[in-house]
């Protein structure tokens, strides 16, 4: 899955909103991130073909000793709740079904919280 397709399936799961919210900052002006209700539910690298989502912390474990593509977070993430992605070492399901699940943890979470 190359960038533009993945780019393209975030904003078919509805609700998305994407920005590039530290485009002010060395280097974040490769930083795409996704939201729904608000809340990120997934980041993007442009330029190093990488992602980063939620996870169920009970799944991390698993996925990073038996799935090849899945990494642990850049430091900047708390890896009890995110997980890395290669989009290029991945099958394009599993990157669809992990960021899928990303998307309905955070729409879950906040999605209810409307007043």
């Amino acid at each position: 899955m190359n960038i533009e397709e993945f780019h393209e399936f975030c904003l078919s799961l509805g609700e998305v909103e994407e920005k590039f919210p530290f485009a002010k900052m060395p280097g974040g002006d490769t930083l795409l991130v996704f939201y729904v209700c608000g809340h990120t539910f997934c980041y993007c690298d442009i330029c190093k073909f990488s992602v980063v989502v939620k996870c169920q912390t009970e799944r991390i474990a698993e996925l990073l000793g038996t799935t090849n593509g899945v990494e642990p977070p850049d430091n900047h993430f708390n890896p009890k709740y995110w997980i890395g992605i290669n989009l290029q070492a991945i099958d394009t399901e599993l990157i669809k079904k992990l960021t899928r699940n990303s998307f309905e943890i955070v729409k879950g979470k906040y999605g209810r919280r409307k007043n």
